[in-house]
């Protein structure tokens, strides 16, 4: 793409046609209205938006208890919607133009507890969830919290929940105690979510401890813990994360699986030309060249991230058909997801695709 059909991408809407590597179409600039036409109603689904059970809070959400707390009025307010999984999450749904959730369990998940902890809370997480969803089936629908340190007891209940509870796959908090998806303990899993036909949806977690102490640390409490956390940490350890399963064969052994990144992509998507040159398949010995993995085993959400020039990375490294709406529910506004949904240059086809179609496709909604 030349600067000057980039420069119209970002002014004006790139349309479905352009995926990575081709130009725009010169005669249908003028044709691309790039906003909801008025008094037409865009269908919306989100996909990062969380919830906390009783087990969780009783168990291993008690650290993130006791710091939500120190925030004051505004931790006791995301207290309240993590636990609201009826009435006042559908008001604010509704007020923001929000039509579906797909509810998790907040981190840090079960992924760091002990594995009986792990058993235990997943399954009541879980089934805490399940009875959300049955209340309110038009507007609500679930991912798995699994005991991903208990692989095999993992695959089974990721298969109960979506045989008998319909769940639309499972949400994993990065790393179990420094092990991560690309070791072959985890194959159970992923062959499960594979012969399901299931997503998982990969969710930053804080990176392991010596990562933190060597890289994060050195400042005020208040700064190391954003550092390692939202601030920058969080997504660059879900990056490192997504790369070792490409790099580890992942997707060459379970080529069907799809894996879900939040946060437009994690910062992956503004490396993705760098690495596909670095990691050519002599180096690597993989099946595929590596950006065709990040395009065609990917998909991406907005999920608090309503940043325009991220946003347009990301959709002209991997195109509109791998791009998903979300929120990230409670820590961002539905109203600010919603207006940056309206807002980003791109065609309505393309907004549609974004807003929803892609997600009833992938999780058949």
């Amino acid at each position: 793409m030349n600067r000057r059909d980039f420069i119209y991408a970002a002014t004006a809407g790139v349309t479905s046609a352009a995926l990575p590597g081709t130009t725009l179409a010169q005669s249908n600039r003028n044709d691309i209205n790039t906003m909801p036409q008025k008094g037409t109603t865009l269908r919306t689904i989100t996909l990062e938006e969380h919830f906390a059970s009783p087990g969780f809070l009783a168990g291993p959400g008690r650290e993130f208890i006791e710091r939500i707390r120190t925030r004051g009025p505004s931790g006791a307010k995301i207290m309240q919607q993590l636990q609201d999984v009826g009435d006042g999450r559908l008001a604010e749904m509704d007020a923001a133009g929000i039509d579906m959730q797909v509810m998790s369990l907040n981190a840090p998940g079960v992924e760091q507890a002990d594995v009986e902890e792990q058993v235990a809370i997943a399954r009541e997480s879980n089934d805490f969830l399940a009875d959300a969803v049955k209340k309110n089936p038009k507007r609500f629908a679930a991912f798995a919290s699994l005991p991903v340190a208990a692989p095999d007891q993992a695959a089974d209940e990721l298969d109960r929940t979506v045989k008998q509870q319909g769940f639309k796959g499972t949400l994993i908090n990065g790393h179990t105690r420094g092990r991560y998806l690309d070791d072959k303990f985890f194959s159970p899993i992923l062959e499960r979510a594979e012969a399901l036909n299931v997503p998982i949806y990969l969710h930053p977690t804080i990176p392991p401890k010596p990562v933190v102490d060597v890289l994060y640390g050195g400042f005020s409490p208040t700064v190391s813990a954003v550092f390692a956390a939202a601030g920058w940490g969080w997504h660059i350890e879900t990056g490192v994360h997504l790369t070792r399963m490409i790099l580890g064969g992942v997707f060459d052994r379970y080529p069907n699986l799809q894996v879900v990144v939040g946060h437009l992509g994690e910062a992956v998507p503004f490396m993705l030309p760098r690495m596909n040159r670095n990691f050519p398949p002599e180096m690597t010995k993989l099946a595929r060249p590596f950006a065709a993995y990040l395009r065609e085993n990917v998909y991406y959400t907005f999920s608090g991230f309503n940043f325009p020039a991220t946003f347009l990375d990301l959709y002209l490294e991997v195109g509109v058909d791998r791009i998903m709406f979300s929120v990230d529910h409670p820590y961002g506004s539905m109203a600010e997801a919603r207006a940056f949904l309206d807002h980003i240059p791109v065609s309505p086809a393309d907004r549609e695709r974004i807003a929803h179609g892609n997600a009833e496709r992938l999780f058949n909604l």
